[in-house]
């Protein structure tokens, strides 16, 4: 066991403060890791604030993580000392459901253990996260980082990146299709990128018409403004597939008839209940499907950043030291960042 620092919330309304804590040692397949770069993901204020009354205190976030390797167990061999990597936001599963087998470990039978706020199924040790100095992961669950791609800018793909890119993977986008991306958040700005490299034609909604030149920056084909009846009525049946990632409860009525006959609406945000209620008519009346994505399998998760590293693909970010991470998370509520924050985890030494 070694003695690392990090930053971990102590409770719901505590922030996040200075906290030290044990790693354990590797085992034969670990690879531990120095981190470098840990992105800042939504799901980390969830938990840190226990909004879905499942955290355990303290909890230490961070499920974007770059680093270097700095030893590996004598049975690893896909990675040396030196090596650039990440780890996402899994570090375990049971390997040997249906799910795992094919690399979807995401939807493990028994559960995938998350990077942190969760147990070690060896030893039953708490899983704590990137706000960290250091992290020990078993070789399956950690990706190698291409050498074309920054480094603080390829953390957000482990969660942001791969969380969009899996779903219209999955369900085949490409050339000739039209996909319109409900939000232009830290995911939204992503799945623009992913559909227009894939070959689709892609419209933004957002609510705003200050968001307009902000969209098509981003690469945006067209944008509709969501609040505008008349621009909602003229895109009735025009979409292929929606890539909803707006992480707050919605309406969903209206965007589903923007769909075609058989198109297909994806949720990737955590938004239940989904109030108000779908209505039936929408999906019975013209066969389109709602459905969900969770994030990506290990084998996915490697494809999406050699994807990017492919196509000049990267999140925008914002670079903080970890002394003012409370002050990105009440940015974050707001909408403050363009828009993803990267901690340089150097700034964990000062």
């Amino acid at each position: 066991m070694s003695e690392v620092k990090g930053y971990a919330a102590s409770s719901e309304l505590s922030g996040l403060a200075p906290f030290s804590f044990r790693r354990r040692d590797p085992r034969a397949d670990d690879v531990s890791i120095e981190i470098e770069y840990c992105g800042v993901c939504h799901t980390d204020i969830h938990f840190a604030e226990n909004d879905w009354g499942r955290t355990r205190y303290p909890v230490v976030p961070g499920h974007e993580i770059i680093g270097r390797v700095t030893d590996v167990g004598h049975d690893v061999s896909q990675f040396r000392v030196g090596d650039r990597v990440g780890v996402g936001c899994m570090v375990d599963a049971c390997r040997q459901c249906p799910s795992c087998e094919q690399g979807l470990e995401q939807y493990c039978r028994e559960g995938m253990t998350p990077t942190y706020n969760g147990d070690d199924r060896i030893d039953g040790l708490r899983t704590y996260g990137g706000y960290s100095e250091r992290i020990v992961v078993s070789e399956r669950f950690v990706v190698r980082v291409p050498d074309k791609l920054d480094p603080a800018a390829a953390a957000p793909l482990l969660c942001a990146g791969i969380t969009t890119y899996s779903p219209l993977k999955h369900f085949g986008v490409g050339k000739g299709h039209k996909v319109g991306v409900l939000g232009m958040g830290g995911l939204g700005h992503m799945g623009v990128k992913f559909a227009r490299a894939l070959g689709a034609e892609v419209t933004i909604f957002t609510r705003s018409e200050a968001k307009v030149a902000e969209a098509r920056k981003q690469g945006a084909d067209h944008v509709i403004i969501s609040t505008d009846p008349d621009q909602m009525a003229a895109a009735a049946e025009s979409f292929d597939f929606l890539l909803d990632t707006i992480p707050v409860q919605h309406d969903l009525n209206p965007y589903l008839g923007t769909l075609k006959v058989a198109g297909t609406h994806i949720l990737v945000g955590m938004i239940e209940p989904i109030e108000p209620a779908v209505h039936s008519r929408n999906l019975i009346g013209k066969r389109r499907v709602l459905t969900g994505s969770l994030i990506g399998g290990m084998p996915e998760t490697q494809e999406v950043l050699d994807f990017c590293a492919e196509h000049d693909i990267e999140c925008d970010i914002e670079m903080l030291d970890i002394s003012n991470i409370n002050e990105a998370y009440k940015r974050m509520k707001k909408g403050d960042v363009k828009y993803r924050f990267v901690i340089d985890m150097q700034s964990l030494k000062g």
